[in-house]
């Protein structure tokens, strides 16, 4: 498995590197946003693990420009700010996950495991629908009345579980444990905010909504007229 790090510090950037080797992952690196860009853009990588606080192009840039050519690349991004604006700042700029310096490497490998499986869990000729709404799994497309959705490796996953539920009610401590399958501050509201990235996304322009809030209880992904 392939990984860009992205991350300035070199004592930061060796222990990340040597650990992810010791687990047999290839590691590439970049100590600045710039070269980083350069490298997310020329290669394909499983996972690309960006630091916030970058020389040339702050982190939060860098995702940006990399979500504007590869929306499906799972990017988790590594701040040493803790307060949830700033975590959701990082999400709305197309990071799938963060998370919060200092770590420790195994709360990093739970994390790089979660998000790295969706690409081989998914990997089957299964498609996914409801009403206009497709999912092909082995192409890692959405589709909604037959226009694509462009989605973030997190929002893919998020509508896939949505999907897989479908007409069912789920809870977000369902969502924090089937979607991001590891430790996670149940009093954030990053769910709630993912929610809402897919609802701009499969809902805006269609006046036949699908993802729905059920207050106190969760979400449900199912035809409004069913409500």
């Amino acid at each position: 498995m392939k990984v860009l790090l992205v991350e300035d510090d070199p004592k930061v950037a060796s222990f990340i590197k040597r650990g992810l080797e010791e687990q047999t992952y290839e590691v590439e690196q970049a100590y600045d946003g710039t070269f980083g860009i350069k490298l997310a853009l020329q290669n394909e990588y499983d996972l690309i693990i960006l630091d916030v606080i970058l020389p040339n192009r702050n982190g939060l840039e860098v995702c940006r420009e990399i979500r504007l050519q590869n929306q499906l690349v799972p990017i988790l991004m590594l701040t040493a700010l803790g307060a949830t604006d700033d975590k959701i700042t990082g999400l709305d700029a197309g990071a799938d996950d963060y998370l919060t310096k200092p770590f420790e490497f195994k709360e990093l490998l739970a994390r790089i495991r979660a998000l790295t499986r969706r690409g081989t869990d998914n990997a089957t000729s299964e498609k996914l629908s409801i009403a206009d709404l497709e999912m092909d799994l082995a192409k890692k497309t959405v589709n909604r009345g037959g226009k694509p959705v462009n989605l973030t490796a997190r929002e893919f996953a998020l509508l896939y579980y949505l999907l897989r539920n479908k007409e069912r009610v789920v809870s977000r401590v369902d969502i924090i444990e089937q979607v991001w399958e590891t430790s996670f501050d149940t009093g954030s509201n990053v769910i709630d905010v993912y929610i809402n990235f897919l609802r701009k996304k499969i809902d805006k322009d269609h006046p036949n909504k699908l993802i729905h809030t059920l207050v106190g209880m969760g979400y449900v992904l199912k035809e409004q007229h069913d409500a």
